[in-house]
């Protein structure tokens, strides 16, 4: 445990702790680390006979709707709170903080934290307990304006909306700088695909950012515990200059919408999904710009990079009627 200051308003009793976080250099010893702030969290959360009784408390029942299931391995908490590498100056974005289990670790550690939630039963349970620092929007994110010139999204994402608010922060004019969140595995999987196993949502998030799995999670470190595995993983925003490359003689927007028509039938060859943009009459030139990035006309739309998809789009703007 690192000797870190905990602000006033967190005051711990016997089922709290603080946690320390080390970092080991590869070319160190465990003699040699390097500890950061301390960052707080109550033991309590993590009991799902507590949680029961918070549910109760306030009228709730885990819900299917906004994806509700509360996490109780509080070393999952610790591996976001790390991936997220989080500075004392940051503003930090969570959507779905339900009874804290990640905000309050959040708000010890960094500047501000803005939680949206959508439950208004929790309303007076924050009332009682939110920290100086936490800023409860109550409402949709998804209805949301994000103004914040800079911050970070860190947030266990409610299954049903997960991709809708990946891309909302994704495309916002002001985005995040990263994204830490949890997500179904399946669904992590996706975003984080590489050629040969892309998808509509892997181009999409790519696009803007790059993305990697950071951990699995397994549903049993859940209350009630979910049908599906997740994971957490981690965006890193392109920047401006990154993106205007790629943009550079072709609209965003054409880009998504040859992306859209490509995946439309992944069962069928590309080239055949792609006609209906070029017609008929312009086969032969499609074909020959596919074998110019040295793609098979066999080639279906899981198979190809971001990059290829770029190029692609040029070529079909090209021969469009």
């Amino acid at each position: 445990m690192c000797g870190a200051e905990i602000p006033p308003e967190f005051t711990l009793n016997a089922s709290e702790r603080v946690v320390g976080m080390t970092v080991f250099d590869r070319n160190d010893n465990q003699e040699n680390h390097h500890e950061f702030k301390a960052y707080y969290m109550n033991e309590k959360l993590f009991n799902p006979d507590y949680l029961f009784s918070l549910c109760q408390n306030y009228g709730l029942r885990p819900s299917k709707k906004y994806g509700q299931n509360y996490l109780i391995n509080s070393e999952v908490i610790e591996k976001m709170i790390e991936a997220a590498d989080l500075q004392a100056d940051d503003t930090v974005v969570e959507v779905g903080p339900g009874f804290g289990v990640l905000t309050f670790a959040l708000a010890s550690k960094v500047k501000k934290v803005i939680a949206f939630e959508i439950e208004k039963k929790l309303e007076k349970y924050w009332t009682d307990r939110a920290p100086k620092n936490l800023q409860i929007i109550w409402g949709n994110v998804l209805r949301a304006e994000l103004s914040s010139s800079q911050f970070k999204v860190v947030a266990n994402l409610p299954y049903q909306i997960t991709s809708n608010v990946i891309r909302k922060f994704l495309e916002s004019p002001t985005p995040p700088t990263t994204m830490t969140v949890m997500a179904q595995k399946e669904v992590a999987e996706r975003i984080c695909a590489v050629p040969g196993e892309m998808s509509l949502l892997a181009v999409a998030t790519q696009y803007y950012a790059v993305a990697e799995i950071v951990a699995p999670v397994p549903r049993a470190d859940f209350w009630p515990a979910p049908q599906v595995d997740s994971a957490i993983i981690r965006l890193t925003m392109k920047n401006a200059e990154v993106i205007a490359e790629q943009s550079k003689n072709i609209p965003t927007e054409f880009l998504f919408q040859v992306v859209r028509v490509g995946f439309a039938n992944k069962r069928k060859l590309l080239i055949k999904n792609l006609l209906p943009l070029t017609g008929k009459s312009n086969k032969k030139q499609l074909e020959e710009g596919f074998e110019g990035l040295g793609l098979l006309p066999t080639v279906r739309a899981q198979e190809l990079s971001l990059e290829e998809w770029i190029e692609i789009a040029k070529i079909i703007q090209q021969n469009t009627p």
